[in-house]
């Protein structure tokens, strides 16, 4: 990540589903140069961001705060806390995490779980629900058939990923409220809160902040941004990255409270000897990587939503996306960027987008699928 204290960043942190945003919040230029918006002034009086970061999640989590109280150092670092407090519960690379410890009884037993671990699981399996599986809680089945590395890529059979498959099912998911516990129904099968527990972090730091008096904040990591209040009297900026050029934006959303989520194919992704483009979204219908889009960034209420919703509209692509999102119950706003490099946008997301580029024939320019 890239980032400057007047408030300018550029994340490009590898999570497991979602990546990539540009935050821009301020009117200068980031450390990776990344341009400000046409026609935007640069303002060398704005006041500087107390800026802090932590890796965490396996990413860098960064929290900035603007018009920082006396105590925000503080409280930055309780948020910061409540992070490393939720990485011990929801990963899947513990052995001794919740989520951890609901796989291996896979098919044997439910297993009780935390509050927390109970609120993420049950919000996946909405999110799984609500896209009919294009996002899908129990993907985890897969582990271990890629590897996205440059040095050691490593593309499955259709041999492998066929037996994996059966496993994949958000239907024998068991979630008791009441009891909270998770029970997965067959043997082998595996949920992963790679594409939801940092959006939920993220929900959790920002309540600790709020609380703390801490009104003006951007938080940052693994794909996801999150900002309340404002930055030197105006909201916080959201930019989105072009999906072909990784030195500009194409767009920007603004607000003074809000959670976003990119999910795009140009991270974590590798070519093969044919030139053709793999990448870490996989279609779990299919087992390979999903197709139909090039980005789609998300603004939500809630990070958590906000963190499996890019991932289900990437998988599905713009059409059924934009259906998707009209129909269920949760207010979301999305841009999408299609395979064919024309950009979709939900009715709001068309009101609040800024500046977008010149688009040809609705198309990014410069831009190849």
């Amino acid at each position: 990540a890239g980032v400057r204290d007047e408030g300018c960043a550029v994340l490009r942190t590898r999570a497991a589903y979602c990546l990539v945003a540009l935050v821009i919040g301020c009117q200068g230029q980031s450390e990776t140069t990344e341009p400000a918006l046409p026609g935007d002034v640069a303002n060398a009086s704005s006041p500087p961001l107390l800026s802090r970061t932590r890796p965490l999640m396996s990413t860098v989590f960064r929290i900035q705060v603007d018009a920082a109280p006396d105590n925000a150092e503080n409280v930055v670092r309780d948020a910061f806390q409540e992070i490393e407090r939720l990485e011990t519960v929801l990963s899947e690379w513990r052995d001794d995490s919740d989520i951890s410890r609901v796989n291996s009884l896979a098919g044997k037993k439910s297993v009780k779980v935390s509050d927390d671990t109970l609120r993420v699981v049950d919000a996946g399996v909405d999110v799984s629900m609500w896209s009919r599986g294009a996002f899908d809680l129990s993907w985890a089945a897969l582990w271990g058939l890629y590897d996205f590395r440059p040095d050691s890529i490593k593309i499955p059979s259709d041999d492998a990923i066929k037996p994996r498959l059966k496993l994949i099912d958000y239907k024998n998911i068991r979630v008791s409220k009441k009891y909270s516990t998770v029970f997965l129904k067959k043997r082998g099968m595996a949920i992963g809160t790679g594409g939801i527990a940092k959006g939920y972090a993220l929900d959790r730091a920002g309540a600790i902040l709020r609380g703390g008096g801490v009104d003006n904040y951007m938080i940052f990591g693994g794909g996801q941004v999150q900002v309340h209040g404002l930055r030197d009297g105006r909201p916080w900026r959201v930019g989105i990255q072009h999906p072909r050029d990784p030195k500009s934006y194409f767009a920007a959303l603004e607000s003074t409270g809000a959670s976003f989520s990119t999910s795009g194919d140009y991270e974590h992704a590798v070519f093969d000897g044919t030139g053709k483009r793999w990448h870490h979204i996989i279609d779990t219908k299919s087992g390979r990587p999903a197709g139909k889009s090039l980005s789609v960034t998300i603004m939500t209420a809630e990070g958590i939503y906000a963190d499996a919703l890019s991932t289900a509209a990437f998988v599905l692509g713009p059409t059924k996306a934009l259906k998707m999102l009209s129909r269920i119950a949760y207010p979301a706003e999305a841009v999408i960027v299609g395979a064919d490099c024309k950009v979709y946008m939900t009715p709001k997301a068309k009101k609040q987008i800024r500046r977008p580029v010149d688009l040809v024939d609705g198309r990014l320019p410069t831009c190849k699928p």
